[in-house]
């Protein structure tokens, strides 16, 4: 019974897994996984400041402060992993990524320069000027999508 009990667990993870619409990153640098890693963690990072900035979390001063500097951080490394030859599935990126360098180039300053910002705005502790400077990250993230990310 244990050995039954055994393969039936190995056949349900072998059937999730090839139930996963998203196929897997087979480049050997797997750059668009090292990316989507990337920003997931800002996701992850950004997620908490906007929740304070929307009242729905406890304002923190050190705490905020910590994620906004991560944030400035995380805002200058997933271009990296943007490499000529990271056009493939998995990817979200739209062809525009690379027909357009230099507008992806200036979204990706437009970014780097609100989380700068940000991390200005939590430096001086004063919420009426986070909350403006946290809209900013959140508008440049939603304009590099709009124009440079697809659907999945």
């Amino acid at each position: 019974m244990p050995g039954f009990l055994l393969l039936s667990a190995i056949m349900a993870a072998l059937t999730l897994t090839a139930c996963s619409n998203e196929p897997q990153d087979a480049h050997p640098d797997q750059p668009v996984s090292k990316r989507k890693a990337v920003f997931k963690h800002m996701l992850r990072t950004l997620e908490p400041l906007g929740m304070v900035v929307r009242e729905r979390g406890d304002y923190d001063r050190q705490a905020f402060l910590a994620g906004a500097r991560e944030l400035k951080q995380l805002a200058a490394e997933p271009w990296a992993y943007f490499t000529p030859d990271s056009n493939y599935p998995p990817t979200r990126a739209k062809p525009e990524v690379w027909q357009k360098p230099a507008e992806f180039a200036q979204a990706q300053q437009k970014l780097k320069e609100s989380t700068e910002q940000l991390l200005k705005a939590a430096e001086s502790g004063k919420l009426e000027q986070i909350r403006p400077a946290l809209k900013s990250v959140e508008d440049s993230c939603k304009s590099c999508h709009q124009e440079f990310r697809g659907k999945s």
